[in-house]
């Protein structure tokens, strides 16, 4: 499986205090990330590098969301971009609209998603791993030490009667 640590995600988010949040998330699971202050902004990121994944907001000015998502579909090289939109406005009247349009221009598109604010890291890094096909560098640290935790009960019950010690492994899948 691909490491986080090889993915780059280009954050793309006029408040600051979001996009602050959501580029140490992301960066806490062990992913490079670069942002954007709006969808103007992040169209140059895109020029100097292609990243493995966007996250965007919706309402912003210069270039809203639905403005870049129409750019990026028109562009071949940035045509299968995977984009998470999280938007605090999923459920007001314009925004609605732009997600709405979201889905329509990039029907058929695969993977696209949409996350509501306020959002949680665990939600936020869940999608981004499950888009991405990664494992999150927190996700690798606790499955080491889920595994070390069976082989330390593995080990502790050695001494066991041999039909006890056989459920136990056949219980921890270790047989």
């Amino acid at each position: 499986m691909v490491k986080a640590s090889e993915k780059k995600i280009l954050v793309v988010d006029d408040e600051p205090d979001v996009r602050n949040f959501l580029t140490a998330c992301i960066q806490d699971a062990g992913f490079m990330v670069d942002s954007a202050v709006d969808g103007q902004d992040a169209l140059e990121k895109l020029e100097m590098e292609i990243p493995d994944l966007m996250t965007l907001d919706m309402v912003m000015p210069r270039k809203s969301g639905i403005e870049l998502i129409r750019t990026l579909r028109k562009n071949e090289k940035w045509s299968k971009l995977p984009v998470i939109v999280i938007t605090a406005h999923a459920r007001n009247e314009f925004a609605s609209e732009d997600i709405k349009s979201f889905n329509a221009f990039t029907s058929g598109l695969k993977p696209r998603r949409t996350i509501e604010k306020p959002v949680t890291p665990k939600v936020l890094i869940n999608t981004i791993c499950q888009i991405l096909d990664v494992e999150s560098e927190t996700e690798a640290v606790t499955n080491e030490g889920l595994l070390s935790e069976q082989e330390n009960l593995v080990k502790m019950i050695q001494g066991s009667d041999s039909k006890i010690l056989k459920q136990i492994k056949n219980l921890l899948g270790t047989d």
